[in-house]
């Protein structure tokens, strides 16, 4: 999920969302996420794993971009289940539609969001994947309310993020601890705790309260 600045409200991830706001940038930035040389330092196969995803359930990617994710997660939960692939820029979900139809990832549906709003139908989803994307929300009070409304009652967020000191200075608004502070502030309260790629980017798991 990609906020836009230029908004009448305080913006919070303006370094980290630089490069989204132009046709130019977001083209640079769809070559690396969807750059097959990723899988080496992302590792989705074994988020996936880590992910205990089940056959039947439904995920959403928020801030799914060009699709990376969306091949192992279709394949998690098989025929039956559903991924809800959710992006505001409607130019990636047009990249990840042809990834969709080119891989026939028949139980892939795509999601055009808002800034404040991933547009998720209310009460159905298992898990909320967020890979890389917290620190891109503006308005997490806002996107977190919403994300915490479209939850089953027993279901799950997953937040992996790169901890401060392997960004950029000023890329990623809060570390860890305080990110989880911050969620736990609105509506969820903390799982899990690891780190999915050792010292560099970490995985927490929330439950709604």
């Amino acid at each position: 999920m990609l906020a836009v600045v230029g908004t009448a409200w305080g913006q919070v991830a303006t370094e980290a969302n630089r490069l989204y706001q132009t046709e130019e940038g977001r083209a640079a930035l769809a070559r690396g996420l969807g750059d097959p040389g990723r899988d080496g330092t992302q590792k989705p196969g074994e988020l996936v794993a880590a992910l205990g995803i089940g056959s039947g359930a439904t995920v959403a990617d928020v801030g799914a971009g060009v699709g990376y994710m969306l091949p192992y997660l279709s394949k998690a939960v098989g025929e039956s289940g559903l991924v809800l692939a959710e992006d505001i820029q409607s130019d990636f979900l047009e990249i990840a539609r042809k990834k969709v139809a080119g891989e026939k990832l028949g139980n892939v549906k795509l999601v055009l969001g808002a800034e404040t709003d991933p547009r998720l139908p209310p009460g159905a989803v298992d898990l909320e994947l967020l890979l890389d994307v917290y620190h891109h929300f503006d308005y997490p009070e806002k996107m977190l309310a919403a994300l915490a409304a479209a939850l089953r009652n027993d279901g799950r967020m997953a937040i992996v993020e790169y901890y401060q000191r392997e960004m950029p200075a000023g890329h990623i608004r809060l570390d860890r601890d305080d990110v989880i502070r911050e969620v736990e502030s609105y509506g969820f309260r903390i799982a899990s705790r690891n780190d999915h790629i050792t010292n560099q980017q970490y995985l927490l798991i929330f439950a709604k309260k």
